[in-house]
């Protein structure tokens, strides 16, 4: 995909962000207390990460993240008998992160914490009302509520989708009335 049309997308998105408010997303509290719910975790507790399977659903505040696994890696808390810090959730296996406003979908999914980014790769769709976009990776800042969707999962080389390492959407448009004819 040429910069040009990344630009464009970029802009549309943007322009319905600004009509419908800004992005559930931006500023979300990835230090908010996590749920997660699973047929089955295992602690491995040397490792310092917990593993979850089946049906794993996973909450943070208005933030939702549904996978067949999920790997939660932590990091001890500095005084002892504190509850220990997420740093980091790998899911696979149909990933969905939803927000109030957005929905996103691929087959793996990285939310680091620290950094406050969600990253999905393939054949990852972003939809937002009747809008959508489809490519092979797809990373949402926290911080700004910037989503950028890259037509190959290492952005511009390596795997892509099926139509060929680009990216492609659909976008509403609203419905203007005709001017009166004289």
């Amino acid at each position: 995909m040429t910069r040009a049309a990344a630009l464009l997308i970029a802009c549309l998105l943007a322009a319905q962000a600004g009509a419908q408010g800004v992005s559930a997303l931006k500023g979300h509290n990835s230090d908010a207390p996590a749920d997660i719910s699973a047929d089955r975790i295992e602690l491995q507790d040397r490792a310092d990460r917990a593993v979850f399977v089946g049906r794993v659903h996973a909450t943070q505040g208005d933030l939702t993240m549904d996978a067949a696994r999920m790997t939660v890696a932590y990091s001890r808390a500095p005084t002892p008998g504190a509850d220990p810090v997420i740093n980091r959730i790998d899911a696979s296996g149909g990933v969905t992160v939803t927000s109030p406003s957005e929905r996103a979908q691929g087959s793996y999914g990285i939310y680091d914490l620290n950094r406050r980014l969600i990253t999905l790769i393939g054949g990852v769709t972003l939809t937002r009302g009747g809008n959508s976009v489809r490519g092979a990776r797809l990373v949402i800042d926290l911080t700004s509520g910037r989503a950028t969707v890259d037509g190959s999962a290492v952005g511009g080389s390596g795997t892509t989708t099926n139509n060929g390492g680009r990216v492609s959407g659909r976008f509403t448009v609203p419905q203007r009335t005709s001017p009166p004819q004289p």
